[in-house]
């Protein structure tokens, strides 16, 4: 099992901005509900916060402040973009690092925050009625993030082969 000091500053900060990286390109894949959405991921941290001991990488990476700096964000294009490289860097250095178990919790972990981001808000209601839970673009997001979640993981099973 991996703890944060298995690994060295600019790798923990990989790692804890996976989540949020994986939020924002759900958050930023269509318009509205952007303060909903934010709260959801922001319960996420919190309720994992309450459900300490399950995982005790996952213990430390919500005690640690989620924020993404912004020097790190340029060059990289997109929101998207970024947040595909983030999360591949991040298992990565989990697979390097932690071990499965790790990696499942934070892939659960990272798809959770996805998630609720998208479930936070209705797309194309009126006052609530109608509409649909998640949008197109916003399905396309979560698609994205659980590809570059799975990406990662037959890159590091080659590896290993």
């Amino acid at each position: 099992m991996a703890t944060k000091a298995d690994f060295n500053a600019d790798e923990w900060s990989t790692v804890v901005e996976g989540p949020l990286f994986a939020g924002l390109r759900v958050v930023g894949a269509d318009r509205g509900g952007t303060i909903r959405e934010s709260l959801a991921i922001g319960r996420v941290y919190s309720q994992a916060r309450q459900a300490q001991g399950q995982s005790e990488l996952l213990d430390q990476l919500v005690s640690s402040p989620p924020a993404v700096d912004p020097k790190r964000l340029q060059g990289e294009g997109d929101i998207a973009t970024a947040s595909s490289d983030r999360l591949r860097e991040a298992l990565s250095l989990l697979h390097e690092k932690g071990s499965a178990e790790d990696v499942d919790a934070y892939k659960r972990f990272v798809v959770g925050v996805a998630q609720a981001a998208a479930e936070a808000h209705k797309e194309g209601s009126f006052i609530g009625i109608g509409g649909k839970q998640i949008s197109d673009k916003e399905a396309v997001a979560l698609d994205e993030v659980s590809a570059a979640l799975d990406q990662q993981e037959s890159h590091g099973e080659q590896a290993g082969s």
